[in-house]
């Protein structure tokens, strides 16, 4: 029997995304200039194909940053925040008998490790703001979870991550199976597939399977394959490579299996490797937003990306910003299904 709660794919319709604005009090203080270039160039796109939310903490001076946006695209909430990382602190959204359903999952600053006190009341505050009339708001306090660790192909499975559900000072008091079946309940599925193998070196989410692997669609996983055996990324790659060809469709057939390039390898000033990914795109409304990093990988990236989405555009954003901070595109929005946003 099919479950009248369903977790939509990132390709199901959508009414709005959601950004949430750097600030000088964020960890950006130092890049602000750059990061915030970098958020126009993500809410223009966004906001010529659809509505787009904006949680800020000074609405006047982010309306003049958006003065380049389509009239009438943008709504703004003034809502305090320690990030920007929309992703994982933003509503995660579920169809219940077909009506949305927002559900408020804890945000822990993926596992205790950077302040999120004030992210984690922020769907709270935009429910509040009356920013979703006509959703039902369900707090999931209880359990930790952030939209960068979840995968849905909108028809019952789930692509997450061990490393990063079963780590330490998010759930780690529940068992494997305990997780699985919570998410089940929750999400409404059939099926959860984990990956065991896979990381980013700087990655601070314990391993997001947004940095990893992606649904494109029902039968599509694009993933970031190493190449290089002198990378130190090589052998976690290639064993996350072997699950992936493992998986099969609900249907009982191989995934087809899209290849994304290792971005070329990018540091910070202390030398430390940062986590760019060509996984981390974003799926809207006619088009796909993807992290571009200023090397030739780019247009590689570009061309394979295509062939999973030949009904939509897909866009380069150069986000050689976002990863100072060790994040990308996808990790600083969230999507809305069709029906969540006024």
């Amino acid at each position: 029997m099919i479950s009248s709660v369903q977790l939509p794919a990132e390709w199901h319709p959508q009414s709005a995304v959601q950004l949430t604005w750097p600030h000088p009090a964020t960890d950006w203080q130092a890049d602000l200039e750059d990061v915030v270039q970098c958020f126009q160039r993500i809410a223009y796109e966004i906001a010529s194909r659809q509505p787009l939310m904006v949680v800020c903490h000074d609405s006047d001076e982010v309306r003049e940053q958006l003065a380049h946006c389509p009239d009438g695209q943008v709504r703004l909430y003034e809502i305090v925040a320690n990030d920007t990382w929309a992703r994982d602190h933003g509503g995660i959204t579920v169809l219940k008998d077909g009506q949305p359903v927002l559900l408020d999952f804890q945000f822990n600053g993926w596992g205790l490790k950077f302040p999120a006190n004030l992210d984690n009341q922020i769907t709270r505050q935009l429910y509040k703001q009356k920013a979703f009339p006509g959703t039902n708001y369900r707090s999931r306090k209880q359990f930790v979870l952030e939209g960068g660790s979840i995968e849905s192909d909108g028809q019952g499975t789930l692509l997450t991550t061990e490393a990063c559900l079963r780590s330490v000072n998010r759930n780690d008091s529940m068992a494997k199976d305990e997780i699985e079946v919570f998410l089940k309940k929750a999400f409404g599925l059939q099926r959860v597939l984990w990956l065991r193998h896979g990381y980013l070196a700087g990655d601070d989410t314990d391993s997001h399977v947004d940095t990893l692997a992606r649904f494109c669609d029902t039968h599509t996983i694009a993933y970031v394959r190493c190449t290089d055996p002198a990378d130190e990324h090589y052998e976690a790659l290639q064993r996350m490579e072997e699950e992936l060809q493992a998986f099969v469709t609900l249907d009982g057939q191989p995934y087809r299996l899209l290849p994304l390039p290792m971005a070329e390898a990018a540091y910070d000033d202390d030398g430390n490797r940062l986590p760019a990914t060509y996984a981390n795109f974003l799926i809207i409304n006619g088009a796909v937003l993807l992290p571009f990093y200023g090397t030739a990988q780019d247009a590689i990236a570009r061309a394979q990306l295509q062939k999973a989405f030949s009904d939509r555009e897909v866009i380069g954003v150069d986000c050689q910003a976002l990863i100072r901070q060790h994040g990308s595109l996808h990790c600083v929005t969230m999507q809305y299904p069709a029906g969540t946003v006024g």
